[in-house]
């Protein structure tokens, strides 16, 4: 009896240890099951689920494939054994992860009507079999569905977004916790084999997610990286501090005097948004503090910030220019910081080894790097477009200026464009489809990538020049920092077809003011330069017409520092004073500051002549001081000839006449060009087209 007494009183704590568990129901379809992969039982995210909760949690997996949550459906969920047996398990958590298949035809489209009551009639049943009837239940945003699904431009695109719509609405109105899997799988198309599953990496991206919500536990304060000493704030406007934290914690976030207490959402985020302050010169310190940790930022100052993006002729360096000297020597007397986001490896013409190509799949592309004050050294590597952009606002605006670059050379403007912005353009989801070997995306860029990725294996391997691939790992993660504006040198990379990058432009623009929710975001592009490359002149020609018709957008001319065989001419400094000469004007109100060469505006005929006149111009003028070259016109046939500049034109101040009357007019109309048609300011005229077909009689 005494034997049996002490062998009961070390029983009964482990047998009530086995009761206490708290049990975690995981109700959902295909992607709860582990579809896919080729031991679910080992890797579904519920297993690697129970692994992260440990021996205090029992989690089940009450996944079935093909289930979808409503109950006029073609699989409910409701009719299913999963079901009922999760019922049965009377569930202290439970996870709803379902909708994914209700995207089906034979579904949404007919009973999305039915779809809160059917997903409230789930979680009450839930609550109905618990003990206490108050079960944790959180539902979740549905894991992405990508572009490659069969049905996905037929309508389960649209569907899916409708119901992560209604899941939201569902979670506020029943007050319960969201988590949102799409939230780091939809930049992750590689973890999706067949465009709906995870891969067992993937499942551990939803484990991680769900362990998260259940313990709270995020990883404590962390911020983003764009964050450091030594930053510019943008002056005039919020300044956004955000990061995420434990759960239910509270941040103490500071700045100079301001001061906020802000706790932490159900999902780990918090945001402290600061009173817009003036630059006034004062160094300030920035800090975040949660429970025992303090992320402290030092040197801080009030200014004027800039994004710098594009390809290689943003990325190329003050180092590699032709004004290097005078750039360096420049640099004393101005406070510019520099955010220089550099790519772990550059696009030349070499194969990649696995470790690189693996970094990539994971977004660890660009080198990890902080805000710094600028000094030969860094000057020297840093853009020299960029740099003398910036250079020539701090001369003009006497105060800080900050700029971020995150250029890549080679590389496609569709590469900076958000996932879904491109997936419900009717024009541009067709160049997501099999982006290697699509011919809207240049043969150059589809070469250079298969080349840097010949070692991989991996069917779904990510490279920069994949189309939302640098918007992911280049704009998304520096979102949250407030910017005054844009400054763009790319279109080599596009220059294969111009009607196509007079829709993927515009849709980058859109994406991006829509990222920083400023429709009004300043954007200045540099127009190409001139190269010996045929399409050249009809591209320059279309960038001229995209900046007059997309608001709070301009350009600057290039192709007079252009070089007939490098694509990378060295003369960069007027390039970025030129961009800078738009900005001054347009967003800082400094009218004075020319800001463009001639530009066209009439072109008519009078008493057998045709004359051009021109804004932007009071003394039109040659910047060599020899004749006009470039011009061309065209007669009713419509073959151009050259203006012989001595004796056919005449420059009388803003207006060009020529000695015959023409139905077609343009100007440095070659791919590599020598006009030399500028202002008084001896700003160049762009390369353009006018077509008269009425001449104006005068």
């Amino acid at each position: 009896m005494k034997r049996l007494f002490w062998i009961l009183t070390l029983a009964l704590p482990l047998l009530a240890t086995a009761q206490e568990k708290i049990k975690v129901a995981c109700v959902g379809n295909s992607v709860t099951y582990g579809m896919g992969h080729k031991n679910p039982a080992e890797t579904s995210y519920p297993t690697q689920l129970q692994k992260m909760l440990g021996d205090g949690y029992e989690v089940r997996n009450f996944g079935h494939s093909g289930a979808c949550l409503l109950s006029k459906g073609h699989r409910p969920y409701i009719n299913l054994p999963e079901y009922k047996a999760a019922l049965d398990f009377a569930p202290d958590i439970v996870i709803i992860h379902l909708g994914l298949n209700d995207t089906d035809p034979r579904n949404w489209p007919n009973y999305r009507d039915e779809f809160f009551g059917d997903y409230t009639a789930i979680m009450e049943s839930f609550r109905k079999v618990h003990p206490s009837g108050n079960p944790k239940i959180y539902i979740c945003r549905m894991t992405p569905i990508y572009h490659w699904h069969r049905r996905f431009k037929s309508g389960t695109r649209d569907w899916y977004w409708q119901i992560q719509d209604e899941i939201e609405k569902i979670a506020e109105h029943e007050n319960v916790e969201l988590i949102d899997l799409s939230r780091y799988l939809y930049s992750r198309p590689d973890l999706m084999p067949d465009a709906l599953h995870p891969d067992p990496e993937g499942a551990g991206i939803i484990a991680k997610q769900v362990y998260s919500a259940i313990t709270g536990d995020f990883g404590g304060l962390q911020l983003p990286a764009i964050y450091s000493d030594n930053m510019v704030v943008q002056r005039n406007a919020p300044f956004v501090l955000c990061g995420t934290a434990d759960s239910g914690k509270e941040v103490v976030a500071s700045f100079g005097r301001q001061k906020q207490v802000i706790k932490v959402a159900e999902d780990g985020s918090w945001k402290a948004m600061f009173t817009p302050m003036e630059a006034d010169g004062k160094k300030y310190t920035i800090s975040a503090e949660c429970e025992n940790k303090k992320i402290e930022y030092k040197n801080i100052v009030i200014g004027e910030v800039w994004l710098c993006s594009g390809q290689s002729n943003m990325a190329f360096m003050v180092k590699e220019s032709s004004h290097k000297e005078q750039s360096l020597a420049n640099i004393k007397g101005k406070d510019i910081r520099l955010y220089d986001m550099k790519p772990r490896v550059v696009t030349d013409n070499v194969e990649w080894d696995s470790i690189d190509l693996e970094r990539l799949n994971r977004h660890d592309y660009y080198i990890t790097t902080e805000w710094q004050e600028h000094n030969e050294k860094n000057t020297s590597d840093f853009s020299a477009v960029a740099y003398h952009f910036g250079a020539m606002l701090a001369d003009s605006l006497k105060m800080p200026i900050g700029l971020i670059c995150n250029a890549v050379g080679g590389a496609p403007a569709e590469a900076f464009i958000d996932r879904k912005t491109i997936e419900f353009n009717p024009t541009l989801v067709d160049i997501l489809y099999n982006w290697r070997e699509n011919d809207m995306i240049q043969d150059w860029c589809r070469g250079r990538a298969a080349k840097n990725t010949a070692k991989s294996n991996n069917k779904l391997q990510r490279h920069p020049y994949e189309p939302c691939y640098l918007y992911e790992n280049g704009i998304a993660p520096i979102a949250c920092y407030p910017i005054k504006g844009v400054i763009w040198y790319q279109g080599e990379s596009n220059a294969h077809n111009v009607e196509l990058h007079e829709e993927i432009f515009p849709t980058l623009i859109e994406s991006w003011r829509k990222t920083w929710k400023n429709p009004e975001m300043p954007f200045y592009f540099v127009q190409l330069s001139s190269i010996n490359r045929p399409s050249w002149p009809h591209f320059r020609d279309s960038q001229r017409r995209l900046a007059g018709n997309i608001p709070f957008c301009d350009f600057a001319v290039s192709s007079d520092k252009g070089h007939p065989t490098d694509v990378h001419p060295k003369e960069k400094a007027p390039v970025g004073e030129r961009l800078a000469r738009l900005a001054l004007n347009q967003t800082y109100g400094m009218s004075h500051v020319a800001q463009h060469g001639p530009t066209p505006v009439k072109a008519f005929s009078f008493r057998g002549k045709t004359v051009i006149e021109f804004s932007d111009a009071v003394e039109l003028k040659t910047s060599d001081g020899q004749a006009l070259r470039g011009l061309e016109v065209a007669g009713k046939s419509g073959s151009f000839t050259a203006v012989n500049s001595g004796k056919q034109v005449t420059i009388k101040g803003n207006r060009l006449i020529i000695d015959t009357e023409a139905h077609r007019i343009r100007y440095a109309w070659t791919p590599y060009t020598d006009a030399n048609l500028v202002n008084e300011e001896g700003l160049p005229a762009s390369t353009f087209e006018i077509n008269i077909s009425k001449f104006q009689r005068r």
